[in-house]
């Protein structure tokens, strides 16, 4: 008698933690459709590094991530999978780089690599998704936490931490029609 009850517990044990886990992918999957589907997006932002704030505005399109900021300094990045380029308005300066060991290659991955998201961790706080991930890109560790309202979703906070260096991006005002 006492082995049956055993089996029945570890059987249900077994089907919680399966249907847990199957609803973790699920809502991983509709994570990674809802980003999928940011072309033609765009969303203001404030971003704090440092103890300094920037603000500016995010574009996603097909191909490119480009980042717009106002304030402090005027200055404009575009990201592909291979090149970024880097323009200060305010110096009319240029600067062409590879951003896979920048933090600009978080970004990129966010928004264009499919299978960036696979393997994180989620969890559920105060009507929001929250998705987790570490690893590491090139010798330097990294920790990520992407927040989305649930009900609508909605991509509100990205945070990253690498190298040393902390940064938080809030994003507002979510356009989803956007013409480039």
């Amino acid at each position: 008698m006492l082995l049956r009850k055993n089996k029945i517990i570890i059987f249900l044990f077994f089907v919680f933690f399966s249907n847990k886990l199957a609803s973790q992918d699920i809502k991983i999957t509709n994570l990674n459709n809802y980003i999928e589907g940011l072309r033609g997006f765009s969303a203001t932002f404030i971003q704090e590094s440092e103890n300094i704030i920037n603000e500016g505005q995010l574009f996603i399109g097909n191909n490119r991530v480009r980042v717009e900021y106002y304030n402090p300094s005027k200055i404009l990045i575009i990201l592909d999978e291979n090149k970024a380029m880097y323009y200060n308005y305010d110096l009319d300066e240029v600067e062409f780089f590879n951003p896979k060991n920048t933090t600009a290659w978080y970004f990129f991955e966010i928004f264009k690599n499919k299978q960036f998201l696979d393997k994180s961790k989620i969890s559920s706080e105060n009507k929001n998704i929250i998705i987790s991930k570490s690893g590491v890109n090139g010798d330097i560790d990294y920790s990520l936490n992407i927040y989305f309202e649930e009900v609508p979703m909605v991509l509100r906070k990205i945070e990253l931490i690498t190298g040393g260096e902390n940064f938080i991006i809030s994003l507002g005002n979510h356009n989803y029609n956007e013409i480039f």
